[in-house]
């Protein structure tokens, strides 16, 4: 029997919702397929209806859920195209083996990242009874170009040509997320053993990715100048007066994207901007693993970037504690920007700062940097900013960094500056 190449089995998070748990009715004709032409030794279909099992049970939250897919899914296809050994009786060697595998997937396996796993074959209009096929550009292992090395005009392009690496957060989240699929399979009497929680030495395969953890940020002059860049582009279409209080906003308080467009059970407002009865501001929101905190305010950004930005949308300088106006929202007033929508904002500022800096004579490595940024940089350049004024633990809190030990290594690098010091001006030749 020829073996298959790998193939996307789970779909996107509302049709996986829409599967019958029980069985394969209703299940994607490709995926249906796929498990046919395995090996029927290696019990596809049993391990299959476990992973799919695993994934129900985190159904309640569609960020945890495409997490989860992407590695257990992998390690199913793995298993059955590559090992070629029954999904839940894999031991310990095996587990190792998919590391190394994760570590330096074959080509074959690796591609550029597509937006759909299947492909809908029908007309314009979208008709229940629709196939769904598999994209042919879907690989298990996806990569893109540096940012550094696309140019402004051009749209990124991955996968060809760019060699596959892994990064230090996703092999621990590899251990972390099969460690507890196999768990689930033991606390549903599926299998006995979890082969992730036998290996001992881990940390041999995260060394191998171990890289310097010192944030990404820009340096003041291309913080400015991004900045400017932003007021320039308000001045000359009203319409980005929503991209300059989006950047202010996610610098002035260190926000991921989606502390700025929300979460499934949560859409931040202009109410989440509370001002206490010391007169000191914060934004209440809800953040990753669904934790509620506040975030304190500077009085800059309430004073010039929050009150400019109300007044453009015809409302009063400063927010009510109930105001249910959307924080962000579309230009005709709906909430519910897209964290896709906001990156695409955030690139267009960055691509316009590379044009002016290349018009005005910038040094290539000043431009290669910010060709580098994305928009997570503001988070970061905003606390690198900060650190040598504010208290540890101050930004600790403001930064929702679990561990202040985190926030210490990442910010607080006062040795690392003492040991470069130290060695600047020392003569190769004495």
């Amino acid at each position: 029997m020829k073996i298959p190449g790998p193939t996307p089995l789970f779909d996107t998070y509302s049709r996986f919702l829409d599967l019958n748990a029980l069985d394969l009715t209703g299940e994607n004709q490709a995926v249906k397929q796929f498990l046919a032409r395995c090996s029927h030794d290696l019990r596809p279909v049993e391990g299959y209806m476990a992973v799919r099992a695993f994934l129900k049970s985190y159904a309640g939250n569609e960020a945890t859920f495409n997490s989860y897919r992407t590695h257990v899914e992998r390690l199913l296809l793995w298993s059955l195209l590559v090992q070629q050994i029954p999904l839940l009786t894999l031991r310990r060697k095996d587990a190792e083996s998919f590391m190394e595998f994760c570590l330096a997937p074959p080509k074959s396996w690796v591609g550029p990242i597509v937006k759909s796993r299947f492909v809908r074959v029908g007309g314009r209009k979208i008709q229940a009874s629709d196939p769904y096929v598999v994209n042919e550009s879907w690989r298990p292992f996806n990569v893109t170009a540096p940012k550094r090395e696309r140019s402004v005009e051009q749209p990124p392009i991955g996968g060809h040509g760019t060699a596959y690496t892994m990064s230090q957060g996703s092999v621990a989240q590899v251990f972390a997320v099969c460690g507890s699929f196999y768990q689930y399979a033991i606390d549903e009497s599926l299998t006995e053993v979890n082969p992730f929680r036998a290996i001992k030495q881990k940390s041999v395969y995260k060394q191998r990715n171990r890289s310097d953890s010192a944030a990404r940020s820009l340096t003041q002059l291309q913080w400015s100048y991004v900045l400017e860049t932003a007021e320039i582009m308000a001045a000359e279409d009203a319409r980005h007066e929503r991209t300059l209080f989006i950047i202010a906003t996610m610098f002035s308080m260190y926000l991921r994207v989606s502390d700025l467009v929300g979460r499934a059970n949560w859409t931040p407002t202009m109410g989440d901007i509370r001002r206490d009865t010391a007169g000191n501001w914060w934004f209440y929101v809800v953040g990753k693993g669904n934790k509620a905190a506040k975030v304190s305010i500077r009085d800059d950004y309430i004073q010039t970037y929050l009150t400019r930005y109300r007044r453009v949308l015809g409302l009063s300088d400063l927010p009510g504690a109930h105001e249910k106006t959307p924080l962000i929202s579309t230009l005709n007033g709906r909430g519910g920007l897209s964290d896709r929508h906001v990156r695409l904002l955030i690139q267009m500022v960055f691509d316009r700062s590379l044009q002016r800096m290349i018009g005005e004579g910038w040094t290539p490595d000043e431009v290669a940097e910010l060709r580098s940024a994305s928009l997570h940089w503001l988070r970061h350049t905003s606390a690198t900013f900060d650190a040598p004024l504010r208290d540890m633990k101050d930004l600790q809190a403001d930064l929702r960094h679990s561990s202040l030990a985190t926030t210490q290594s990442t910010y607080y690098n006062s040795l690392d500056e003492q040991r470069a010091h130290s060695v600047k001006r020392l003569k190769v030749i004495r």
